[in-house]
């Protein structure tokens, strides 16, 4: 398989400013998911979107590819990442460049690793699916969660744990949701470029690697996580 890695990485974030290349761990936030990419050996690209030069630059010096800037109609708050994958696609078909799957990481989910990738690639092909997406398991049950009116009562939670008090945390089900760490699609070349998305199976990550960075409280925990990791790493070596 050809496989072509999308790592979206535009300059216009609300909640942090230039979070794409805010520094983590002493490099940009974008260069963790490039690295991972690399690392794995999966990919024979491994581009940045970018509509910015500078964050360009920050790739290239990263060893991504970015062959052209983005178009400025999807680098707005509104345009999909679907779309932004699509187009890539389209330009690399024009410049001659077909690829079997196209994998989207966002730069937003640093802790993300290389065997990750290698094992969402290998749970494509031993499954046949079309689509593979990363999730982890919540923290908390849905069972002990609850909704409030504007009343704020409790009551309706407490019957909910009363009838659950016998449950310990082990036994219930788990319950997943999409991390938004890894999204690999077949890409499919008929009258226009299709990502297929049916069958679609779920990677289990761990928590720990499945922090998506959008609030500077979020920055620091990854940092703290990342930092942790080092330093277990180094006790190893």
């Amino acid at each position: 398989m050809r496989n072509l890695a999308i790592i979206p990485a535009r300059c216009g974030s609300k909640g942090l400013k230039d979070k794409n290349i805010r520094l983590l761990a002493g490099r940009p936030l974008l260069a963790h998911s490039v690295s991972a990419a690399l690392d794995s050996g999966i990919f024979d690209e491994v581009m940045v979107s970018t509509d910015s030069e500078l964050y360009a630059k920050k790739a290239l010096e990263c060893g991504a590819s970015v062959p052209w800037l983005r178009s400025p109609e999807l680098s707005t708050d509104t345009a999909g990442s679907w779309d932004v994958v699509k187009s890539e696609l389209l330009r690399y078909q024009n410049h001659g460049m077909l690829f079997d799957t196209v994998c989207l990481l966002q730069p937003t989910s640093p802790l993300r690793t290389s065997h990750d990738i290698v094992g969402s690639y290998e749970l494509l092909v031993d499954s046949a699916a079309n689509a593979v997406t990363s999730v982890c398991e919540v923290d908390h049950s849905p069972l002990w969660t609850m909704t409030l009116d504007d009343t704020l009562s409790l009551a309706p939670y407490r019957e909910k744990m009363a009838r659950h008090s016998a449950a310990r945390r082990q036994d219930l089900p788990p319950y997943y949701r999409i991390n938004g760490a890894i999204y690999i699609r077949r890409v499919c070349y008929e009258s226009e470029v299709c990502l297929l998305s049916d069958p679609e199976v779920a990677f289990i990550m761990s928590p720990e690697t499945s922090v998506d960075i959008d609030r500077l409280m979020d920055f620091c925990m990854a940092e703290a996580l990342l930092t942790a990791t080092e330093e277990t790493l180094g006790e190893i070596a």
